[in-house]
């Protein structure tokens, strides 16, 4: 059975949430603060993590940069009350893979564990399936229907980056960082080449689109 961490420390919702995922077939951990949940994540597996941002200790902000600075890959699904676009901004930026807001629909929340531990399972697989379309890790190729294409690397790594998590922003910096790394001496204005040449690759694809953000960066939309 797959595992979830639960960081909430309102014990009424932090119950609920067990409860439901259990009764969805999943099993689940609750704890009270992000210091509990890194203690946690140390001592067991769990295939998913789901953390409040407002907790004692340390918030869920704190919780999720320190998992990443590790190379902890979990997937993070943050539910707060906090719903300015800054802080799902900064919740993004540190490293969660989604993001829902308080008052949650319960139901909607047991469907969006389900998509994140399905594309983390398509990562860990080193492949990737938006609709017809097929991204494959290994080999740089992108497949729909009976078309195949090659891409260079970092036009590759860009697009399976995020098509991983369609309909998540990613700033310039965050992909310079993530796909041309801290030290390269290149600067933003190369995301936006690649991003042209992606949207040239893939305009009549049936299947996504890129989409910019203006002032922010860019997101992967399923149609």
């Amino acid at each position: 059975m797959l595992k979830i961490l639960i960081a909430e420390d309102d014990n009424e919702l932090r119950q609920l949430f067990s409860h439901v995922l259990m009764k969805n077939g999943y099993v689940a951990k609750g704890v009270s603060n992000g210091k509990e949940a890194l203690c946690a994540m140390d001592s067991d597996y769990y295939d998913l993590l789901i953390s409040d941002i407002m907790m004692p200790v340390m918030d869920g902000y704190q919780l999720v940069r320190q998992l990443r600075e590790n190379g902890n890959t979990t997937p993070v699904m943050m539910i707060t009350a906090k719903d300015a676009f800054d802080d799902m901004r900064q919740g993004f930026l540190s490293g969660t893979d989604d993001y829902m807001v308080k008052p949650i629909n319960i139901n909607e929340m047991v469907l969006r564990v389900g998509a994140l531990l399905r594309r983390a399972q398509m990562i860990h697989d080193r492949r990737l399936v938006i609709g017809g379309t097929v991204l494959e890790l290994d080999s740089l190729t992108v497949r729909t229907g009976a078309e195949s294409l090659v891409l260079p690397q970092k036009e590759f790594m860009l697009l399976y980056k995020m098509a991983s998590f369609p309909g998540r922003i990613f700033t310039r910096y965050q992909l310079m960082d993530e796909i041309w790394g801290y030290d390269s001496e290149s600067d933003t204005h190369t995301v936006d080449v690649h991003i042209g040449r992606l949207r040239e690759r893939f305009r009549d694809n049936p299947d996504f689109k890129i989409v910019t953000m203006r002032g922010v960066g860019y997101k992967v939309v399923k149609l």
